[in-house]
């Protein structure tokens, strides 16, 4: 691949090549930020471009899909491109198809914008990790993979935090305005801090087509089933049915013939790598917790609290904004103790911020998630820079862009499996609860007659005058609290769930060897 100058062997790095590393990491940041500040304001987009409620959800499957595809692709396309080329041109048109985005007309022009938005954004996540693993040194990689930690952990946090303050005060169309201003800097950065170098066209001819197909087909459907399975009842759909057998026939494709292949896209064989395989299984571990708190928790906001976009914003403030003060100081930890040990208490904390939301009750809001927030935003601080660090320790600069687009991949994936198999569980587990609930709630049973009767004479009191017309607005009343302390239950399961991820990600750390070549604060 071209690149800056490399480091040298002192261990320092050049200025320009710092430049790259912030570049990049901010580029990836706004990639990140993107789907998670969409998603805050999906309502309020839907309503201005006339789509309806299932139908809206394309707006960020749209985005999803065509990044899950991009990533693994990005080490192969540097190659040809160019870095510096690849990358300039995908963050210039990242930030024109964003500010269209803003003036798409209806659902079709949105969905099309925001694939190719995604495609283009797609690209910055796998770059700025492999510019770090390959620009600089040992003893510098875990200040680079700090910053991208701001990427990985911190802006899916504060993307509902922003995108509420921006839809409530400014208009939806400023969430992707906002992207103009870091993305300027972005652009100024990487156009000066990256050498130019020549495009290698042939490798098109010799490249993995049979594996860049079928993996864009299989990713792409997967992708597709996991955002849209819950609401379209997932195998009772024809549709999902026929993509999810769509998905498995192009990946099982995929992996027989990268195994098979005398130049494959991505190097599976990296997987057979102790520290590279179980770093991948905790990464996607990651990404289930990491995305799936931050669809939970502005579901339970929203249906229980009755919380607006700018409200849940600044519930999930608190487990961004720690992160920020927190993050730059994890390379001076990773200098001071086994970075195994950070990950083991970064997991155990952030499963420990999961596990004290499971006991939730109606009355469960801003005040009672503070400190479990706080708590999992130290987690996710430590977990992201040592795991990147001793899951790529290494990893030869000819395989970083495999190693890049698998691990990134994974932690996508993982979020994307998270949310569906929370969508679903959340369904089951209210439906479970309703049903016990209402056993309960039996009219054979005093205190259910005696809450009608009271609930009946509140109706009549305030303006209902047909006793039986107040009789069936009490037993409605009833059946609202039975179905609301259900919902809350099947949260606090949620909950639990996601602390079980946490707990085998952490069994994962405990499997990784201390690399030989991990110096204090290096990540080889």
């Amino acid at each position: 691949m071209s690149t800056p100058a490399a480091a040298d062997t002192a261990g320092t790095a050049s200025t320009r090549n710092w430049l790259a590393v912030i570049g990049s990491t901010l580029g990836a940041f706004m990639a990140v930020l993107n789907i998670q500040i969409v998603n805050a304001s999906l309502a309020d987009i839907q309503g201005a471009i006339g789509a309806g409620i299932d139908e809206g959800g394309w707006i960020s499957t749209a985005y999803l899909v065509a990044e899950i595809i991009v990533i693994p692709l990005s080490g192969w396309l540097a190659q040809i491109f160019s870095i510096r080329r690849y990358l300039l041109v995908n963050a210039v048109l990242f930030l024109l198809f964003s500010v269209l985005c803003a003036f798409a007309a209806n659902l079709e022009q949105m969905i099309v914008l925001r694939a190719i938005q995604g495609f283009c954004g797609g690209v910055l996540i796998p770059m700025a990790f492999t510019i770090i693993i390959t620009l600089l040194p040992k003893a510098k990689q875990s200040v680079g993979l700090a910053l991208f930690a701001l990427s990985a952990t911190f802006a899916p946090a504060i993307g509902p935090t922003i995108g509420g303050y921006l839809t409530e005060n400014w208009g939806w169309q400023y969430i992707f305005y906002v992207n103009l201003i870091p993305g300027a800097v972005m652009v100024g950065l990487l156009a000066f801090s990256l050498d130019p170098a020549p495009m290698k066209l042939a490798l098109l001819k010799t490249g993995d087509w049979p594996g860049i197909v079928t993996m864009a087909v299989g990713l792409g459907a997967l992708q597709t089933v996991l955002e849209e399975g819950n609401k379209e009842d997932w195998f009772g759909s024809p549709f999902i049915l026929r993509l999810s057998i769509v998905a498995a026939v192009s990946l099982g494709l995929f992996l027989w013939i990268e195994l098979h292949s005398a130049r494959p896209l991505l190097n599976l064989r990296l997987l057979v790598r102790r520290n590279f395989s179980f770093g991948i299984v905790a990464n996607f571990m990651l990404g289930v917790a990491l995305y799936g708190s931050v669809f939970v928790m502005p579901v339970y906001l929203s249906r229980i609290q009755g919380y607006n976009a700018e409200q849940i914003g600044g519930v999930l403030a608190w487990t961004g904004l720690p992160q920020l003060l927190l993050i730059p100081l994890v390379p001076r930890l990773m200098k001071r103790f086994d970075a195994r040990l950070l990950i083991a208490v970064g997991f155990a904390l952030f499963a420990g911020s999961a596990f004290m939301n499971i006991a939730m009750t109606a009355s469960y809001a801003a005040d009672q998630l503070l400190i479990p927030n706080i708590v999992r935003a130290v987690g996710q601080a430590l977990v992201f820079a040592p795991l990147s660090a001793v899951a790529t320790a290494g990893i030869e600069t000819e395989n970083a862009g495999s190693a890049s687009g698998l691990f990134n991949m994974m932690r996508n994936l993982g979020g994307a499996v998270g949310i569906a198999l929370l969508q679903t569980f959340l369904t089951k587990r209210e439906q479970f609860h309703s049903n016990i609930l209402s056993h309960a709630v039996s009219l054979f049973e005093p205190a259910t007659v005696a809450r009608i009767e009271q609930l009946t004479r509140y109706f009549q009191s305030h303006g209902i005058t047909d006793p039986i017309d107040a009789g069936r607005r009490a037993y409605v009343a009833i059946g609202a609290v039975v179905r609301k302390q259900a919902f809350v239950m099947a949260f606090s399961d949620a909950f639990f769930l996601l602390g079980v991820a946490l707990l085998v990600a952490l069994v994962a750390t405990l499997l990784l060897k201390k690399p030989e070549h991990l110096s204090a604060g290096g990540a080889h």
